[in-house]
């Protein structure tokens, strides 16, 4: 991937990064699955925390593309740059094995919606749907090594062509809306009280956090933007129009089915929703749009996390063998790497009994890290009485930056808690082991490998990483 004026990208192409990167396979399951978990008052609480949480995130990541240009790949980049050697490293790997659980996540819920006519792919994890994912996955992969010149205008017909069917679905629960239906779903099941609605908004948390994903998507490519400043409008764009989407696409359901009838509907329950309202030709369009959305959105998340791989190998912050290219200019292979690890992880899928919803959990999960450690470094950037990132004539900005950051921060520490620990224990499993590659890159390097700060946080994690897999031997903690 060369980075030449003629490559560069333009704010249309980085907002369709965003957008492609966030509108994947979750949105077309969302119905169903807030319906299984909170009713529309629940829903609308969830996406105003979530909504407010986001943009703060989005905000963030404007501010430190104008106010640190020089960081490329920023979700990485920014946690070296604030706390480190080892937690940079910690962050890179947390995003890109989240991207790869998002890759698989894409997998499963397409081949949920072929099980609609081929019975053997069941719900996205059989061995038949496995096989399939397989030859698509490494289908994929041999196109891109040959290079991904167009990839943008690949990348901008496909966001335009699944939000056809998105639209259309949000056309018709709006014309079928039934307000008597929607008010008798109103409070969701159980007890209307505070405590109830609370426990209802929580366990929506990481639904959001997975469709939200991809937010970082214009700060990931950001040495290809033609003005640096586009970076943070790119972001900004693509978070409201998502967001937008996603609101409707959730509450707008429960005006034309009950809550129980959607949490019974197999994904992508948007699918179930429009068949119900206007016949089979509905359901064939929403599968039609999930197919060429997940399809899109695989080609962009395989792209995103070649690109933080390859840029932190560059950077000395994973092994130099990262760092080669092909002579199609690819980081040939960072992108083995990468995929051999979504096809362990498409094996790893068939002992699960809910694959989406553990895949999709733990891709938040894995996530959240990186997201903190951003949040964290905006805060650490803005409380500098002596930043020279800010003139003196721009307190006031400084004071709004500020805000955001603690913002973020808190946010993302809400999602941690509202994960649990079970998802925290299996992102150990990653974390910790992990460690490795640090370990080697750093005597590559010839430098010390942990101060005693890091060395105590790698032990940590490694504990973890242990107690998870004897959890899981046990039958502790099930997948």
């Amino acid at each position: 991937m060369n980075s030449s004026n003629n490559q560069k990208s333009s704010l249309m192409t980085l907002t369709a990064m965003v957008i492609g990167s966030m509108v994947g396979a979750g949105i077309f399951s969302l119905p169903q699955n807030f319906a299984q978990v909170t009713g529309p008052f629940g829903a609308l609480i969830a996406w105003l925390i979530s909504g407010i949480g986001m943009l703060m995130l989005a905000f963030v990541f404007q501010t430190l593309s104008i106010r640190k240009p020089n960081l490329d790949a920023g979700i990485y980049a920014y946690a070296k740059d604030g706390f480190g050697s080892y937690l940079g490293f910690s962050s890179v790997l947390g995003y890109w094995a989240g991207t790869c659980l998002g890759n698989v996540t894409y997998f499963i819920i397409m081949c949920s919606t072929i099980g609609y006519i081929c019975p053997s792919f069941g719900n996205g994890n059989t061995i038949t749907a496995i096989l399939f994912s397989s030859v698509i996955l490494w289908g994929f992969h041999f196109l891109i090594l040959k290079g991904t010149k167009g990839a943008d205008f690949v990348n901008n017909i496909v966001t335009i062509s699944k939000m056809i069917p998105i639209i259309i679905f949000i056309f018709f629960v709006a014309f079928y809306f039934d307000h008597k239906i929607f008010m008798i779903n109103f409070w969701g099941n159980g007890e209307n009280n505070i405590s109830n609605i609370f426990l209802q908004v929580r366990d929506t948390m990481m639904i959001t956090v997975f469709v939200f994903l991809g937010i970082e998507g214009a700060s990931i490519y950001s040495r290809y933007a033609k003005n640096r400043k586009d970076v943070g409008i790119a972001t900004l764009l693509g978070f409201i129009s998502v967001l937008c989407l996603l609101i409707m696409v959730t509450i707008l359901p429960y005006g034309v089915m009950y809550q129980n009838e959607i949490s019974e509907l197999r994904n992508p329950s948007m699918a179930g929703i429009l068949e119900h309202l206007i016949g089979y030709w509905g359901a064939a369009l929403i599968i039609t749009g999930l197919l060429i959305s997940v399809l899109g959105a695989f080609l962009s998340w395989t792209l995103l996390a070649t690109e933080i791989l390859f840029i932190a190998a560059k950077d000395e912050a994973m092994p130099k063998f990262l760092c080669y290219e092909n002579k199609n200019q690819v980081p040939s292979t960072s992108l083995w790497m990468t995929n051999i690890t979504v096809q362990l992880f498409l094996f790893i899928t068939i002992f699960s009994k809910e694959a989406f919803i553990l895949a999709r959990d733990l891709t938040s999960s894995m996530n959240l890290i990186p997201y903190l450690l951003v949040a964290m470094y905006c805060v650490k950037l803005t409380a500098e009485s002596n930043s020279i990132e800010y003139k003196s004539t721009e307190n006031l900005q400084k004071r709004f930056d500020f805000f955001c950051g603690i913002t973020s921060t808190i946010y993302a520490t809400w999602l941690i808690y509202a994960g649990g620990l079970k998802f925290l224990l299996l992102s150990s499993i990653i974390y910790g082991p992990g460690s490795v590659l640090f370990i080697i890159t750093r005597l590559e390097l010839s430098k010390n490998i942990f101060t005693n700060r890091e060395l105590i946080l790698c032990i940590i994690t490694n504990i973890g990483s242990i107690i998870a897999v004897y959890g899981l031997m046990i039958g502790y903690i099930s997948i």
